[in-house]
C-alpha cells in the first residue's frame, strides 16, 4: 500500500494523472527548458570561438605591414567578427578607388555606412536566439502558474463531485497542479540567469566590433589623406 502511494506521487505518475491541459503545459515547459539549455550551450561555444577569433585577428592586424596582404589571408575564409568588418571596409575601399570616387569626405562616409552594416550583421549573429531565453525567463512562471490554477480548479471540482474533503482526495490533484509551477520555474530560472550573462558577453563582443570599426575608419582615412598629400 505504501509503495502504491509513493508511486502515485512520483513525477511521472502525477503527469499521467493530470488533465490534458496541464499535461500540455508541462510538456511545453519541458521542451522549452531543453531548448533553452541547447541555446545556452550553443551561445557559450559561439562566444568562446568569437573571442578566440577576435584575439587572433587583433594580433594579425597589429603585426601586418600591408592591409592588402592581411585581406588576402582572410578573403577565402569564413569571415566572422573582426575579419568580416575588416573585409567589408576593404571592399568599399576598393570599389571607391576603382570608380575614382575616393574623395576624403565621401569615402569616409561610405566606409562608416559599410562598417555600420557589417557590425549590425555580426551583432545580430551574436545575439541570435537570446530573445527566446528572455521570453521563457519572463513567461515561463506564468505559463506554469496557468497550469497550476487549471489543475487546482479540477482538483476542487473532483472534491465537490466526491463530496469528500480528506487529504487523500485533495493531495493528488494539488500535487500535479503544483508540478506545473515547478516546471515553469525550472525553465525560467536558468533562462533568466543565462540571458543576463550571455547578453553581457554579447555586449562586450559587440563593443569590440564597434571599437575596431572606428579604428579602421581612422586608419583608412589617414592613408587616403597621406596618399593625396604625397
Amino acid at each position: 500500500m505504501e509503495a502504491d502511494a509513493a508511486h502515485s506521487f512520483s513525477m511521472f505518475a502525477l503527469f499521467m494523472q493530470a488533465d490534458w491541459v496541464v499535461k500540455s503545459v508541462m510538456l511545453g515547459l519541458l521542451l522549452a527548458s531543453v531548448w533553452c539549455w541547447a541555446i545556452i550551450a550553443n551561445r557559450i561555444a559561439t562566444y568562446a570561438r568569437a573571442r578566440r577569433d577576435m584575439a587572433a585577428f587583433d594580433r594579425a592586424f597589429a603585426s601586418t605591414n600591408s592591409l592588402a596582404d592581411l585581406r588576402g589571408e582572410y578573403v577565402d575564409a569564413n569571415a566572422t567578427g573582426l575579419s568580416a568588418v575588416f573585409l567589408a571596409a576593404m571592399e568599399e575601399w576598393d570599389k571607391s578607388h576603382a570608380q575614382q570616387a575616393a574623395t576624403a569626405g565621401g569615402l569616409q562616409s561610405r566606409l562608416e555606412i559599410a562598417l555600420d552594416l557589417a557590425v549590425s550583421e555580426q551583432s545580430a549573429a551574436l545575439e541570435k536566439r537570446l530573445g527566446f531565453l528572455a521570453t521563457i525567463g519572463s513567461a515561463g512562471p506564468f505559463v506554469g502558474l496557468f497550469g497550476t490554477v487549471w489543475g487546482i480548479m479540477n482538483a476542487f471540482t473532483a472534491i465537490a463531485s466526491a463530496e469528500n474533503t480528506s487529504l487523500a482526495v485533495v493531495a493528488p490533484g494539488i500535487a500535479e497542479a503544483l508540478l506545473a509551477t515547478a516546471l515553469g520555474l525550472l525553465a525560467a530560472i536558468p533562462s533568466v540567469i543565462a540571458y543576463n550573462k550571455l547578453n553581457a558577453d554579447a555586449g562586450k563582443l559587440i563593443g569590440r566590433l564597434e571599437a575596431f570599426a572606428d579604428r579602421l575608419v581612422a586608419l583608412l582615412s589617414r592613408q587616403l589623406d597621406a596618399g593625396k598629400a604625397s
